[in-house]
């Protein structure tokens, strides 16, 4: 076998090393070729996930615009049910405003007492803390108070001089029809029971029921105080009016005996403290 020399070596060796290096391209190649392709289904995938992200968008654009309809229309039907209710609420009051004047018609002697009433006890009610809505619970409540009186004859109602104790019977027996009357209607506020227990005492002493204490709502109490107030402040056919100090004197005895403590303060606070005065 023929020795190679010094050069023929050196070629063999490069040889060598360009297959070695060739083979190496090669294989780079073939990477950058499978990477190529993974990049074009990358770059596929990207435009389906654009085209996705532009088609959910437009979704969304058609969802908000639908949702911006609707909001509008429930801001219509809203504003639509405000003056609904507001009309509601205007034809219930000019109902119990009818109801209190056909009372009077039969009783004008004591006429504006169902109102005058209502006046005092919304104003306590306020200052005891109640809201809006019930205050004007307690507007209707005093309008509607003294309804069972319609069946009370009116000789009596109008009786100058002391009644009977028959007659006064029949007095009481307001109270219960009052709530006969008032206990059909589907109020927001428990009138019925308010003309119920008007004319209940703390102690027990009142009547129809003779209720004691906490069995007697908060608006029946509230109202007892202010029916008292108006009566004795105000004429009526047996008597002359007595005015307002000896009215307040008056819930003042009987404060957490036949009157709710907080109610009569409430009372007294108005008047002396801040200038309130019996209504017209």
């Amino acid at each position: 076998m023929k020795k190679l020399n010094t050069t023929e070596l050196e070629i063999a060796d490069l040889t060598a090393e360009l297959v070695i290096a060739n083979k190496e391209l090669v294989f780079q190649n073939d990477e950058k070729e499978k990477r190529a392709a993974e990049l074009v289904i990358a770059n596929k995938e990207l435009v389906f996930q654009n085209e996705e992200k532009e088609k959910r968008a437009a979704e969304l654009v058609i969802a908000n615009k639908e949702l911006v309809f609707q909001n509008e229309e429930k801001e219509k039907r809203a504003a639509e049910l405000v003056i609904a209710n507001k009309e509601l609420q205007d034809a219930l009051m000019h109902t119990v405003e009818v109801v209190m004047h056909l009372g009077e018609m039969r009783d004008p002697y004591t006429a504006g007492h169902q109102k005058r009433v209502a006046e005092i006890a919304v104003a306590i009610s306020a200052e005891l803390g109640f809201d809006a809505e019930r205050q004007q619970g307690m507007r209707v409540a005093g309008y509607l108070h003294d309804v069972g009186k319609i069946n009370i004859p009116a000789e009596i109602l109008s009786k100058p001089g002391k009644l009977t104790d028959i007659e006064y019977s029949l007095v009481k027996g307001h109270a219960q029809a009052g709530y006969d009357v008032l206990a059909h209607v589907d109020f927001p506020w428990p009138i019925a029971q308010v003309a119920f227990q008007h004319h209940e005492r703390l102690d027990g002493t009142g009547y129809p029921r003779g209720l004691k204490g906490e069995e007697i709502i908060i608006e029946a109490r509230i109202l007892a105080v202010a029916d008292v107030v108006e009566a004795m402040a105000s004429h009526r056919p047996y008597r002359a009016g007595l005015g307002i100090d000896k009215a307040l004197d008056e819930i003042k005895r009987g404060s957490g005996i036949a009157y709710d403590v907080t109610v009569v303060d409430a009372c007294h606070k108005l008047f002396n403290e801040k200038g309130y005065q019996l209504p017209c």
